[in-house]
């Protein structure tokens, strides 16, 4: 099973999710050049990213950073230097190339990109995300322990959970066996 999961609703969160238990545990996803490639794939940025190092790892991580604290913030208002220094590093990613969509002569899907790539898709994305409409259905997930962030496209606009694998799933077992203990007292 694949430690990355994709239900942020857009890239920049799911890039921002790779971060996790912001509050408590601080886990890290992204710990090796080799995650992040195997990141970049799973989530169809690019078929290969080419060379990864701790640089391009480093990148990717500062630009993730940059994205949580601009979303946890907007809008900023009277901006902080953290928060002003996020601006400029998300608006700078968001300049880089995209990655370079083709078709094979199969039919075949080819996304083609380096590191610079991933980081203008996420900073388009994040940029995107930030000064549009879809904005104001984000949100953090109801479990008080988790920091993911994801877009709540349901149409009630009820979503309260990351994802009903880990969290919305921990909260229902959970809830069911207060609910048992409490019937086995009364």
């Amino acid at each position: 099973m694949d430690e990355f999961v994709f239900v942020s609703g857009r890239l920049c969160l799911d890039l921002a999710g790779t971060q996790l238990w912001r509050r408590s545990l601080h886990t890290e996803l992204l710990v090796t050049p080799d995650d992040l490639r195997r990141w970049t794939v799973l989530a169809e940025i690019v078929d290969d990213p080419g060379s990864v190092d701790s640089r391009g790892l480093e990148r990717v991580r500062h630009v993730r950073e940059a994205v949580y604290t601009l979303v946890r913030r907007w809008p900023l208002g009277d901006p902080d230097a953290a928060a002003e220094e996020a601006l400029a590093e998300v608006n700078e990613a968001a300049r880089l190339p995209l990655p370079k969509i083709q078709l094979t002569k199969s039919g075949q899907l080819m996304r083609v990109g380096s590191i610079d790539e991933v980081l203008g898709a996420v900073g388009r994305d994040a940029v995107d995300l930030l000064g549009s409409a879809q904005f104001s259905r984000m949100r953090e997930c109801a479990n008080q322990d988790c920091t993911r962030l994801f877009v709540d496209l349901s149409r009630s606009r009820a979503r309260r959970w990351c994802g009903m694998a880990e969290c919305g799933n921990r909260h229902k077992a959970a809830t069911y066996r207060k609910r048992k203990k409490q019937q086995s007292v009364a």
